[in-house]
């Protein structure tokens, strides 16, 4: 095991339902659309990977705004104002990071062990979630962060995760990752690498039978749940 490749969202740090969801709710808002995604509703959206692919499966399954005249850009401009609102909420520090995360990116730098970040999120979204959650010596230990259009197919499309193997110049087998979802775990698997699945509220009841270790979180003492102890042992009784 040369390198743990984490997901962003959901993995880092519980984002969706108090940090994407209320910044797309906000975007909606400040347009004058009288949407409104319910923590119920955003759960079923969280199937389709990606912002701007989510936001066009709700308005194809539910009405597209009247005064469209150009989809594209219409989604592009919502996109935009999504993400400044999730920065603010980031900024804000209201999302603590994930409990687990800061002891396990610990562990493998003092092992050095290959850090990284596969995320379908917007590029400086990820990268303030990584600077403000884990602090920027951390952040620095990172070999690869890669994120929102850098490929062309989201998850579970593999590509992501093929282009980070190549990248950090390691066979896909030498790789874990760090998931939270099904897309991802589908994602990690066809790029031929090991995966582990930190369970979220959204989540937990999802088909993981793929994953090399389900938890419901990577866990702080006295609830430790993964170690880089436990990700060589797993690889070596592969």
């Amino acid at each position: 095991m040369e390198a743990i490749i984490f997901d962003c969202d959901g993995v880092l740090a519980d984002t969706e339902r108090d940090g994407h969801r209320v910044a797309f709710n906000r975007a909606f808002a400040k347009k004058g659309y009288p949407i409104e995604w319910g923590v119920e509703l955003y759960g079923e959206l969280l199937e389709v990977s990606g912002g701007k692919e989510r936001m066009r499966h709700y308005f194809n399954s539910y009405g597209w705004p009247y005064d469209v005249t150009d989809k594209n850009t219409l989604i592009k401009e919502l996109h935009k104002l999504k993400t400044d609102f999730f920065l603010q909420i980031i900024e804000s520090g209201e999302l603590p990071a994930r409990a687990g995360v800061t002891r396990l990116i610990d562990e493998a730098i003092a092992a050095d062990v290959t850090l990284a970040v596969c995320s379908t999120s917007h590029e400086r979204a990820v990268n303030l979630v990584v600077e403000k959650l884990l602090g920027s010596e951390r952040k620095a230990r990172f070999s690869v962060i890669l994120a929102g259009d850098v490929v062309s197919k989201k998850k579970p499309d593999p590509e992501i995760y093929s282009l980070a193997s190549e990248k950090l110049r390691l066979e896909p087998s030498e790789c874990i990752v760090i998931e939270d979802n099904r897309n991802g775990l589908l994602a990690a698997k066809a790029a031929g690498m090991y995966c582990i699945i930190t369970t979220n509220g959204y989540t937990k009841d999802e088909d993981f039978k793929e994953a090399d270790l389900v938890v419901s979180e990577l866990g702080d003492p006295p609830n430790v749940q993964v170690t880089l102890e436990k990700i060589r042992n797993i690889i070596e009784k592969s």
